[in-house]
């Protein structure tokens, strides 16, 4: 499996940023690691493993990159609005720097003049931080598999609310978003997959709150909730890409 690790300076950040590439060839996707996660999560929790197939067949290149909820949504006592505006500066980096430089490597392996999107991806908040960039920003990323998300802001800003948490939260600006906004034409030219257990540590109200929204809003979206059995854990987040990715890939 061709590798590759960078180290880049990041304006939006304001520091070096950690990422890593693995694939030689296909359509791009960004994984975004659980709760406080670094870049090589991916790899130490054995998750390439799972993605190897469609890796090694040229079908994807997976892009890890680092979290920084240690600044933000898990600094629940530290000052709200820096927090929230620390972590827009993260969106940023993803949006205005990484994206586009996703992109190029895309082309330059491929042998393409041009990729209109990325799928975004990840577990438990790493799938929040997922459904928010690709809600937010359906130009940029055209497909999202959310496992064992929650898409409300309050799980680490509590009662705080602001025009940046708000824009941050997706039950918050997906539920006031009115029906005849252009995202929702944009979305349902997309592929959207959102699951999550039933069983221990999993948190389905959240998933369900955003399954009513979409529902209401004509956004269409596949939200399939696991048994009593499925805990929020890395075995079932295996089973779920594997059962999932056929799908996103369109080989089903």
């Amino acid at each position: 499996m061709e590798m590759e690790y960078y180290k880049k300076y990041s304006v939006s950040l304001g520091k070096e940023v950690e990422f890593k590439r693995y694939g030689h060839a296909g359509r791009p996707v960004l994984f975004i690691p659980c709760q406080d996660g670094r870049f090589y999560d991916f790899e130490n929790f054995r998750m390439v493993n799972v993605w190897e197939p469609w890796i090694e067949q040229g079908k994807v290149m997976i892009f890890s990159i680092d979290t920084i909820d240690e600044e933000t949504w898990s600094d629940f006592w530290g000052n709200a609005r820096w927090r929230i505006e620390r972590y827009e500066s993260w969106i940023r980096f993803i949006t205005d720097e990484l994206v586009p430089f996703m992109r190029q490597i895309a082309n330059e392996k491929n042998g393409w003049e041009g990729y209109p999107g990325i799928m975004v991806t990840g577990c438990s908040l790493g799938a929040s931080h997922a459904a928010n960039l690709y809600f937010r920003r359906p130009d940029l990323f055209d497909a999202l598999l959310a496992l064992s998300g929650i898409y409300s802001a309050d799980f680490g800003f509590g009662t705080y609310m602001d025009d940046l948490v708000y824009n941050n939260s997706p039950i918050h600006y997906l539920g006031g978003m009115p029906t005849d906004h252009p995202y929702i034409d944009l979305y349902n030219r997309k592929k959207t997959i959102i699951c999550c257990g039933q069983g221990p540590w999993e948190m389905p109200y959240s998933t369900r709150q955003l399954e009513e929204i979409l529902r209401n809003k004509g956004i269409h979206a596949w939200v399939d909730f696991w048994g009593f059995d499925c805990s929020h854990d890395w075995e079932w987040w295996y089973k779920q890409v594997s059962y999932f990715v056929p799908h996103l890939l369109g080989e089903v």
